[in-house]
């Protein structure tokens, strides 16, 4: 009597064993799968703008993941464990065919599919529920598991965080648009402008600026009649480009404001009016670097030129790769910009301009005391740039007043065929703002 129940006893013992290396074998596969697949930068956004119950799961699952060939190799030894001891309990209670047959089945079935399905969906509030349990499991396999992980890391390297490459992140965003259909509450603005912002660096001068075949210019020894007031109230731009000599020949700008006080019965030459210089940049110039000049409030229009020295194919220049900015000046120097620092390389006469002065010698371009600035021959100016330009692109769209005439005026797309009549009898579009497009 005393022996059936003591076999009795191990009899339920051995189950209770078995059950427990099957729970235990299910819970280091599901904690592989779930914690794994939780990337640290993913857990670092959810601690910082998750939901407050994602950010508390995230903090506890952080520290845990850190590691992450320790903590690979630290539930695959517990799981390789408990698989291989779970047959040797069996076959203390059933014959060794049926031990193997049962003990596959029981893997199979609570010790992989089942704990893989629900870590897959429910990893983030599990893992962090079973972190105390991990961190436990973690000190108990160090003196196996650290080893091992340390020859991981020499072979493969330190587990780091896999960012989103810049067309992986434009497309994950178009997957969170309202439009998308998957559920995200993105705009359809808000994704246009967050691709245009991704996209504004692979840009440069050339893909915004306005041909300077199709920009509006005046020429230096011109009058301002009453025909040229009116072609320039027309257009209703509020700066407008003074050239010498050939259009190409760009040597600074007129502000519209300053017309305002012109007689058209005194027909004022030109070149004795107030002209500002113009900012000179390549063709090749990103986009960014040129916002960043027009936000420093030096000036919101340049001139785009294109250097005949170098190949065509050339994308950024050497100060271009190293996150510096240049805009050359009227005198034909190059003002360098790295942080909020400033100097000028050439002509080294020529003062820095370090801050905005209104009405300073250095923007105000003087022709009665200087000769009209010279260029190198090499670079010829292709077109204008403003800051309205490196906006549309920003936007992805583009910005109309009341006086465009064009949608798109690189196609010649009219939108309003009344703009110049409606011009010519407003006398307040002189005032109208518009930086040239």
């Amino acid at each position: 009597m005393a022996d059936v129940t003591c076999c009795e006893s191990k009899f339920f013992l051995y189950l209770l064993i078995i059950a427990g290396l099957v729970t235990f074998a299910g819970l280091m596969a599901g904690l592989t799968l779930g914690l794994m697949s939780l990337g640290l930068v993913d857990l670092e956004v959810l601690i910082q703008s998750g939901r407050p119950k994602d950010r508390l799961h995230a903090s506890r699952i952080l520290p845990v993941v850190k590691n992450q060939h320790l903590l690979l190799c630290t539930l695959l030894i517990g799981n390789s464990l408990a698989m291989e001891s779970l047959p040797i309990f069996l076959d203390k209670v059933v014959p060794p065919w049926l031990a193997i047959l049962i003990s596959v089945t029981l893997i199979l079935m609570f010790g992989e599919i089942l704990p893989q399905a629900v870590f897959t969906r429910y990893g983030l509030t599990v893992g962090a529920t079973m972190a105390p349990v991990v961190r436990l499991l973690l000190w108990f396999f160090f003196p196996l598991a650290y080893p091992i992980s340390k020859v991981l890391d020499w072979m493969l390297g330190k587990g780091h965080a896999a960012l989103l490459r810049r067309a992986e992140l434009k497309t994950f965003v178009d997957f969170h648009g309202n439009e998308a259909g998957k559920g995200g509450d993105l705009t359809h603005d808000e994704t246009t402008i967050i691709a245009g912002a991704l996209e504004l660096t692979e840009k440069t001068a050339k893909d915004a600026m306005t041909p300077i075949s199709k920009a509006f210019s005046l020429d230096l020894d011109g009058t301002l009649t009453l025909d040229t007031l009116n072609e320039i109230m027309t257009k209703g731009h509020s700066r407008v480009p003074v050239y010498s000599g050939d259009r190409t020949n760009i040597i600074g700008i007129i502000l519209v404001k300053n017309l305002l006080a012109v007689d058209p019965n005194d027909a004022v030459p030109l070149r004795k009016m107030l002209l500002r210089k113009v900012p000179r940049v390549e063709d090749n110039m990103p986009l960014y670097d040129i916002l960043n000049e027009f936000q420093k409030g030096h000036s919101h229009i340049a001139v785009v030129y294109k250097d005949l020295n170098k190949k065509t194919n050339m994308l950024k220049s050497k100060d271009t790769e190293t996150n510096k900015s240049h805009f050359h000046d009227a005198d034909g120097g190059v003002m360098k910009s790295d942080g909020d620092e400033q100097t000028k390389r050439s002509p080294p006469s020529t003062p820095a301009f370090k801050k905005r002065h209104k009405g300073c010698s250095f923007c105000i371009l003087n022709l009665e005391n200087n000769p009209i600035p010279e260029y190198p021959p090499n670079e010829i100016v292709v077109g204008v740039i403003t800051m309205e330009d490196v906006i549309e692109e920003l936007l992805q769209e583009e910005i109309l007043d009341e006086t465009d005439e064009y949608v798109n005026i690189h196609n010649r797309i009219r939108i309003n065929m009344n703009a110049s009549q409606e011009n010519l009898l407003d006398p307040l579009a002189l005032q109208s703002g518009r930086v040239l497009q």
